[in-house]
């Protein structure tokens, strides 16, 4: 089984942090967030993954330079420009030669489906297309899918009122898909999986879902990578060291439910909780940080407190006793 893996994106609502690293680069509590669905997938059959890229792919190529993580095959279908979620497949499909049932998944989704079930689904109902779905508490920030009685994709019904909604079930972002479906994807322009491939297909009546419940986090936002990375700590997910191999915590700093990364330097009495603390950063004493990220090699002054979604980029410097609440440093659009 190949799957392609959408990987393109700027990584915009996780900067700064993505204005160095692709986010699917980023360490969800030790591996990276593309290891960890990689290993997902490799778990349930995947032997091949094609990363579709397009923000700085070196990083992605320099990291698994023989073309292998988790044990899976990777290939590599960098774009030579934008093409949106549909094209990115497309363009990456072609590449890779794929002319057989493939799985498509978006790289910044963490997820506990089983895979094979939904393959399985996806060949009982006899699709060009299968879709995960899963359920929200507010369907009026997503995109939601209504189906019928036999699992048939009746619409998309972009962000509709809350009381209006004709279900809470949202595209979670794992397709089973047929080689057809390249052929609706016309090469060398922008195309959108969602806003176009997928109403096509719903007007053609092949494309399916499967609704199921469980673990799935969009990765791709501050509070939404801080509750993944708490997940792989407190035994939600598979359980990693809360300390990585070669960071250095002094005896009476404060350390709860957060990552501390590998080099990290933590000074006396500093207070780290509900925090991801990346490689190589220096964390000045008595300082607090709480429900932030600090990127690696970032210095936070003795005193500072950092707090409410704080994202400290790469090499950046916060001044001793600073104060920064919700910010971003440094600053972004």
């Amino acid at each position: 089984m190949q799957a392609v893996i959408l990987v393109g994106g700027f990584g915009t609502r996780l900067r700064p942090l993505t204005l160095t690293v692709p986010k699917q680069m980023l360490p969800i509590a030790g591996p990276s967030m593309l290891e960890r669905v990689v290993a997902h997938l490799g778990a349930y059959g995947v032997d091949r993954a094609v990363l579709a890229l397009g923000y700085q792919p070196d990083a992605f190529t320099d990291a698994y330079p023989e073309g292998r993580c988790r044990g899976v095959e990777l290939v590599y279908a960098v774009e030579p420009e934008p093409l949106d979620t549909g094209g990115a497949v497309g363009f990456a499909a072609r590449i890779a030669g794929i002319d057989d049932t493939f799985i498509v998944v978006n790289g910044d989704v963490l997820t506990d489906l089983d895979v094979a079930e939904l393959v399985g689904e996806h060949r009982r109902y006899g699709a060009e297309g299968t879709i995960h779905l899963t359920p929200v508490d507010d369907p009026s920030r997503y995109g939601v899918v209504p189906i019928d009685a036999d699992g048939r994709v009746e619409a998309f019904v972009e962000k509709p009122p809350a009381d209006e909604a004709p279900t809470n079930w949202i595209n979670a972002g794992t397709y089973v898909l047929e080689p057809s479906v390249i052929e609706r994807i016309e090469p060398g322009r922008r195309v959108s999986i969602e806003r176009e491939v997928f109403p096509a297909m719903v007007a053609d009546r092949t494309l399916f879902a499967v609704p199921r419940a469980g673990w799935w986090l969009d990765a791709g936002t501050p509070s939404a990578f801080l509750a993944a990375v708490r997940a792989h700590l407190d035994g939600t997910r598979a359980a990693d060291p809360p300390v990585a191999d070669g960071a250095i915590v002094a005896p009476d700093a404060h350390v709860e439910t957060s990552w501390i990364g590998p080099g990290v330097d933590v000074g006396a009495g500093a207070s780290i909780v509900g925090s991801a603390v990346l490689a190589g950063s220096r964390i000045g004493a008595g300082a607090k940080i709480a429900d932030s990220i600090i990127g690696p090699g970032a210095v936070i002054g003795a005193g500072a407190v950092l707090s409410q979604l704080t994202v400290i980029g790469q090499d950046a410097v916060v001044e001793p006793g600073a104060v920064l609440v919700d910010a971003r440093l440094p600053e972004v659009p």
